[in-house]
């Protein structure tokens, strides 16, 4: 081999270890898994009506999320700024001796939102819990690479998505669609109600 194949031969060489540690840096920073709910059953009524805390059922839900989660290892927790997801949060966050981090929801800026949330989850590590909304969960599973999700049904409160991120490009993330807690109350049906589940899981 003369010297300007050698040479060539071993810049290609550089530059294919340069790529796979760039790849390895890249896949290596974001999560190992994600789990994504919605949060619990909010309070009827409310001292803050635009703003309401968890009901009973919610607060219960709230703590058997902590315990189908008490050996994932969650190592960070992001919620929006409504109590009612973070209260979903607090159980968790408690156990994990973490503090829950609120990602700010403005009305009519759903996308922009989800951006900010999928944002902020590849750049952590671990294993990370997002505590969302009806239509925003779904969302942002999609954007983090998941299958289309459609969105939660109004009466839905233990859906729990947990997502594998792909460790390859051009993979797309694994998803395991699970439940947790006691079973949803059911939807008192109209014809209205019942077009709407065709539409929700």
């Amino acid at each position: 081999m003369n010297a300007t194949r050698l040479l060539r031969h071993r810049v290609t060489l550089l530059l294919i270890s340069l790529i796979a540690t760039l790849w390895h840096s890249d896949t290596s920073a974001e999560p190992e898994l994600i789990i994504l709910v919605r949060h619990a059953e909010k309070a009827p009524d409310s001292d803050k009506p635009g703003d309401p805390g968890l009901s009973a059922a919610g607060q219960a839900r709230a703590q058997a999320l902590a315990a189908a989660l008490q050996h994932s290892g969650v190592t960070q927790i992001f919620t929006t700024q409504y109590r009612r997801t973070r209260e979903t949060a607090q159980a968790v966050a408690t156990a994990n001796g973490l503090a829950v981090q609120a990602i700010e929801a403005r009305r009519g800026e759903s996308a922009a939102h989800v951006a900010e949330v999928t944002a902020a989850v590849r750049a952590g590590s671990g294993t990370v819990l997002v505590v969302g909304h009806s239509n925003t969960v779904p969302a942002i599973a999609t954007a983090l690479g998941a299958p289309t999700v459609k969105e939660f049904c109004e009466n839905s409160f233990g859906h729990m998505l947990v997502l594998l991120p792909a460790t390859k490009p051009a993979q797309p993330a694994r998803l395991i669609q699970s439940r947790y807690g006691a079973a949803d109350a059911p939807l008192d049906m109209t014809a209205d109600s019942a077009a709407t589940l065709r539409n929700c899981q």
